[in-house]
């Protein structure tokens, strides 16, 4: 039903992308409104070849849905799933007097409405209703202020849309022939994937580097004096700076000579000539401190923030904001911008000088300029909605919208409020070894005297090593010639690190750093890479698969344009000026597809693929071995001289050193020939296969025809299958027996008749079970399946049936993480019949790939469980049953004059 004010009879129809937003809206507007959603896009390119109309599936264009033949005319087509909301809105509209418009914003929105504005064909005045937030005043003043479709918006998402298309139709094949069938390419998502692969690279290639320096504790002997001592490390020795780990490249090596490079040995040493040695302050230098607040939030510090400090992928981060939008909490939470309306810059001021009084808010209001190049249209950054900002209390929210918008609010006032300042102070102290060696320890402290902005609102930050912009570091008071004694001097080692691995909110900044695609769609395009299988999460980091290698190795040896970093930039440019009218979008296509001045285009790029060798495009040679990694059709294995061995599916890049590799060829293969079954006389071995080991039987090859007589057909349906079986938890390939083989091979096993009917004990993929007919009861373990009688049989059969994880007694949990910060229940890590998975007594979440039961965080939990929430079904609605009609009484017939 829409969402309806005043009379039934109203004359403005009002259509908004989404039944949440449609309700909200409708509440504010006065009578002679109707507010209906398009539920999202109501028309799209084809999807699929049944979608594109019978006239133009002869086109040799058609499978991409874009004529590229004449001016790259799009082919679109109302998806199937809209045509009943499509004939709503039609029927709405030949009652209303006026059609308002009023999808998002941005350009995506605008390009809805303007697909609205062409399937609808109103005879009536149309107009475009734009608002940043949903309150009554802001939908009021949308209604009075009008203004036409933005054709050049609509212009520059159609190329998008097109490019994207052109893209992915054309490219992904490639990837089916010559990798794996249904893999995709696209634009942004495969230079994303690369970026992920790139890092590994590096972290493959990384050679560490071992130092080491000394570590003192340093007493002022005041014992009046808190703190009375400190740690400095050693920085120099002679006049030479002591190496740390930024003097090293990533092979290993020194980058400068003139440094000194001190070994376990000579620190140690060094340490010895020093215990005995006095020590006094060589300068201590003071600088004032003073930290800015942060810039209120748009799209992308918003994700980023969501990650680091609430766990939420960037996708669910969205998913959450948009319900806070939609229900009138905060402003539009796609946008580039920073800056604050004059009425949001008095209600953080006002707010900040409620909470925190007057002296922690500046003078005057703080203006924020946009540091993103390609800013997109108008938009306000993401803040509380209103003219006056509820405080997270006063909301009503709760749950992970609540923890959301805690974060917005806080961020938004915090922006307005006064400078954190303080002081740093460096202080270097001075020895003399017992061999004459001068030495040199440095420590640094900060204090900070007034904290401003930092009471309402600390960013976090990727690396959990790095200082809070809060935390202190104090420091004795301290003089130039200050003696000291060394309370405690030791050697300390350092290893350089390899650089850290993605996480989503590093990606994130990343991307928008190369101003690579839209803020808006970056969400979108993580969720694609994790879901293809091209990256996986261990922890929070993003750990590219051997796949992705793979599929990034052709892409960078064959269209290496189409992921080039410079290239995906510039075409976001192009857009930029296509929606500002400063370049036209056929032109700008052509030259992507068709190439110009000698530069190859898209549809020349994938019409030679003869020279991509699929073999050497998916193979990795493992450094130092004759191992090569290769990426087949049912995932990596490893190659040497034709003999293979699985990857592990949970095995990072990075892990599979050297040794690991002939690890995995020491372990036994899985081929073991066990030995003959009495009975058949068929030879059975034990395998290690894509779903785990099994044992199964070698069929006897039939004999070929006799000369001369003709070949006997069979179809593979009727083809002889042997026997197989899965290995029991239990058990292992290299202990596995004959006996324990053909008692496998025996299931599914007859137990015996009840009521007429066959007992059947069977192993399936929710455990082992009993069978009689349709009905089914669980067994307690696998071994049951060898021992079970007719008589216990008929025992679990007169029970009743039991559903779900409480069929079995309740194991106990494998891991206890905490609270989860949404429901506030304590997590667990448990077993289930799907694998481990972490559940708050409500939602349960499985453990993805990349997630171990040892290492999983209660982060990482909390946002298992806040997907697994976000995807679940809504409650359905029940509805009354409508009692059949009365028929009415048959008429008479009229009696004839």
């Amino acid at each position: 039903m829409p969402a309806k004010n005043g009379s039934a009879g109203g004359t403005r129809l009002v259509i908004v992308e989404s039944p949440a937003k449609a309700k909200t809206i409708a509440g504010y507007l006065g009578r002679g409104y109707i507010v209906e959603s398009s539920i999202g896009h109501i028309r799209d390119l084809p999807e699929r070849a049944d979608d594109i109309p019978e006239k133009y599936k002869g086109e040799s264009w058609a499978r991409l849905g874009v004529n590229v033949e004449h001016e790259f005319e799009p082919l679109y087509v109302v998806n199937p799933d809209k045509r009943s909301q499509v004939a709503k809105l039609k029927q709405l509209l030949k009652d209303a007097d006026e059609l308002y418009l009023a999808t998002d914003e941005d350009r995506e929105g605008e390009a809805i409405a303007w697909h609205l504005r062409e399937v609808l064909r109103p005879k009536v005045p149309v107009h475009r209703m734009v608002f940043h937030e949903i309150t009554p005043q802001a939908i009021r003043d949308a209604v009075a202020n009008p203004r036409d479709l933005n054709l050049r918006l609509v212009d520059a998402q159609e190329t998008r849309r097109i490019l994207d298309r052109l893209y992915g139709y054309e490219v992904s094949p490639v990837l089916w022939k010559k990798v794996k069938p249904r893999l995709s390419a696209g634009r942004v998502q495969s230079v994303a994937t690369r970026l992920v692969v790139e890092r590994e690279r590096e972290r493959l290639a990384f050679t560490p580097a071992h130092y080491w320096d000394l570590q003192a504790l340093f007493d002022t002997g005041r014992a009046e004096e808190r703190p009375r001592d400190f740690t400095a490390n050693l920085t120099g020795v002679d006049g030479r700076r002591v190496a740390q780990g930024r003097d090293f490249a990533s092979t290993g090596q020194l980058k400068n000579a003139d440094v000194l490079h001190l070994s376990e040995a000579a620190a140690g040493e060094l340490a010895g000539r020093l215990r005995s040695s006095s020590f006094a302050v060589k300068s201590v230098e003071r600088k004032p401190y003073t930290r800015k607040p942060y810039a209120p939030f748009r799209t992308t510090t918003l994700q980023q923030e969501a990650s680091r400090k609430l766990g939420f992928s960037a996708k669910y981060t969205m998913q959450v904001a948009q319900r806070l939008y939609e229900n009138g909490f905060i402003t539009y939470m796609r946008t580039d911008s920073i800056t604050l309306s004059e009425t949001a810059v008095a209600a953080a001021r006002s707010q900040a000088i409620k909470l925190y009084g007057a002296a922690y808010v500046p003078d005057k209001p703080r203006v924020y300029a946009s540091k993103v190049k390609s800013a997109q249209e108008a938009h306000e950054a993401i803040r509380p909605s209103g003219e006056e900002f509820r405080t997270p209390g006063e909301t009503g929210l709760s749950g992970d919208m609540f923890r959301l918008y805690e974060l917005i609010w806080q961020r938004t006032v915090s922006s307005q409020m006064k400078d954190a300042v303080g002081e740093s102070v460096t202080v270097k102290v001075g020895g003399r070894s017992s061999a004459g060696e001068d030495v040199e320890f440095t420590a640094s402290g900060r204090t900070i005297t007034f904290y401003g902005f930092l009471k309402a609102y600390v960013e976090g930050a990727d690396d959990p090593s790095t200082d809070r912009d809060d935390s202190e570091k104090r420091l004795p008071n301290l003089a130039e010639g200050d003696p000291l004694t060394a309370s405690r001097l030791d050697a300390a080692g350092h290893s350089t690190k390899p650089p850290a691995r993605y996480t989503e909110a590093s990606l994130v900044k990343e991307l928008e750093d190369r101003e690579i695609g839209r803020p808006s769609t970056y969400a979108s395009i993580i969720g694609t890479i994790l879901d293809r299988g091209y990256v996986f999460k261990k922890g929070t980091a993003l750990v590219p698969s051997f796949l992705a290698f793979a599929v990034v190795n052709l892409l960078e040896q064959h269209f290496g344009n189409l992921v080039d970093y410079d290239f995906t930039a510039e075409m976001e440019k192009v857009l930029d000026d296509i929606a500002n009218d400063r370049a036209e979008r056929v032109p700008e296509l052509q030259r992507f597809y068709y190439g110009e001045d000698g530069d190859e285009g898209l549809k020349e790029m994938v019409s030679d693929l003869g020279d991509i060798d699929a073999k050497e495009i998916s193979s990795f040679p493992i450094r130092g071995t004759d191992i090569v990694i290769r990426v087949g059709r049912y995932g990596p294995y490893l190659d040497r001289d034709g003999a293979r061995v699985n990857v592990p599916e949970d095995m990072t890049p990075d892990e599979l050193t050297a040794e690991k590799a002939e690890e995995l060829f020491s372990r036994p293969t899985g081929d073991r020939e066990l030995g003959q079954d009495p009975e058949s006389g068929h030879v059975i071995v034990a395998k290690d296969g894509r779903f785990g080991p099994y044992v199964t039987e070698i069929l006897p090859e039939e004999a070929p025809p006799a000369e001369g007589a003709p070949k006997k057909r069979t179809k593979k349906a009727d083809a002889p299958k042997p026997r197989t079986s899965s290995l029991f938890k239990t058990m292992s390939l290299d202990t596995i027996t004959l006996d324990d083989a053909l008692k496998l091979l025996s299931i599914p096993r007859h137990v015996g008749e009840l009521e007429g009917e066959p007992v059947w004990a069977h192993n399936g993929k929710f455990g082992p079970y009993l069978k009689k007919g349709t009905d089914s009861r669980s067994l307690a373990s696998e071994e049951d399946l060898f021992t079970v009688t007719i008589e216990q049989a008929k025992e679990l059969f007169a029970q009743p049936k039991q559903r779900g994880r409480g069929r079995a007694a309740a194991a106990a949990p494998l891991r206890e993480l905490g609270d989860d910060p949404a429901s506030k229940k304590p997590v667990v890590v448990k077993e289930g019949r799907f694998g481990p998975y972490v559940t708050d007594g409500e939602t349960n979440a499985s453990l993805r790939k990349g997630d171990t039961v040892e290492e999983i965080t209660i982060e990482r939990a909390a946002e298992l469980l806040a997907e697994r929430r976000e995807r679940a079904p809504a409650p359905k609605k029940t509805t009354a049953r409508k009692a059949p009609a009365k028929k009415a009484p048959a008429k008479k017939p009229a009696a004839k004059s």
